[in-house]
């Protein structure tokens, strides 16, 4: 299985920020998450969920703790991911939500 944390694109953001991730007009991306002490490391992975789908997921190539989100003032830690990532096709249904949640990997295809 693969480790890691699960993100779901916000429909305001569209398709078009989902495809950046995968089609390899971006080097990198950086996806934040509450606290300085997130259970993820180097290596693993963020799994992206848009419109209610697993699309895809892009491997962690550093995290950098010590920021602060500009709304609430509570820290935050920014994970980079590699892009272009890994996508799905065709995805699998997975509910999207709010922040991070995460994730085993255990649905992703072993081949």
């Amino acid at each position: 299985m693969s480790y890691g944390i699960t993100k779901t694109i916000p429909k305001g953001e569209g398709m078009a920020r989902l495809n950046s991730l995968y089609d390899g007009s971006i080097a990198e991306y950086e996806f934040h998450m509450a606290g300085n002490n997130p259970k993820v490391d180097v290596g693993d992975y963020v799994y992206t969920i848009f419109n209610h789908q697993l699309k895809g997921r892009l491997r962690i190539k550093e995290l950098i703790p010590g920021h602060v989100n500009p709304k609430s003032g509570r820290p935050r830690t920014l994970i980079m991911v590699e892009c272009p990532g890994e996508r799905l096709d065709p995805p699998l249904p997975r509910r999207g939500h709010q922040g991070t949640r995460y994730y085993d990997g255990a649905d992703w295809p072993t081949t």
